[in-house]
């Protein structure tokens, strides 16, 4: 059982003064470096953007989010590997074009970029991340407390971790506007042949 004693109270205390005092989240300097903290867990990923500014960690945005059921079955540097595609997913519109310092508790993620046999799933994350200008660096889980907290929510989302190459959405946006642009030919041609075709023409083509 908890024991809510004087030390309890007093982080208590802190928290609200926190919460009441000082803003939580910051608007970014976009002539400072970003960094990003992630962390995995067995069934979630979480991510926190920041900027360090005279030392002291100015955070900029939470995110997390559940892993789906074929997810949760990745192997720990696949998962998190998987919470660094989901960061920069995620706060892309930061960090596009800028220096980022990625801070994760697996350090194998430091050398996926030089090994040749990765997986396949890897190795497309790996492309995918080569975007942006990324500096990986280890940081235990202990140490990573509010990225390790996140990744430990379960949040319910309808909208799949987005791993899609650029150039793969652009065909995809091509597709689709070329299936649009398709329709709408076929429907200026019944159009046409409504027009055209006389008014008993339906009662012919059944008969």
């Amino acid at each position: 059982d908890l024991e809510f004693d004087g030390e309890c109270r007093q982080a208590f205390l802190e928290i609200k003064a926190a919460l009441c005092s000082a803003p939580i989240v910051q608007a970014p300097k976009w002539e400072l470096p970003f960094e990003i903290m992630c962390d995995a867990s067995d069934f979630a990923v979480g991510a926190v953007l920041g900027q360090r500014v005279d030392k002291r960690l100015n955070v900029i945005y939470y995110a997390s989010r559940t892993l789906d059921e074929a997810q949760t079955r990745y192997a720990t540097t696949e998962k998190e590997l998987l919470a660094v595609v989901f960061a920069m997913d995620k706060f892309r519109s930061y960090v596009v074009g800028s220096k980022v310092v990625v801070h994760t508790d697996h350090a194998a993620l430091k050398y996926l970029y030089t090994k040749k046999d990765a997986k396949p799933r890897l190795l497309r994350w790996i492309l995918l991340l080569q975007e942006f200008d990324l500096e990986i660096v280890d940081k235990k889980g202990t140490e990573n407390s509010v990225a390790d907290h996140l990744s430990r929510l379960r949040i319910d989302e309808d909208l799949p971790i987005n791993d899609s190459l650029p150039e793969e959405q652009l065909m995809a946006l091509g597709v689709l506007r070329e299936g649009f642009v398709l329709k709408e030919k076929l429907e200026e041609v019944h159009a046409l042949d409504d027009e055209k075709a006389p008014w008993y023409a339906d009662f012919v083509n059944y008969l």
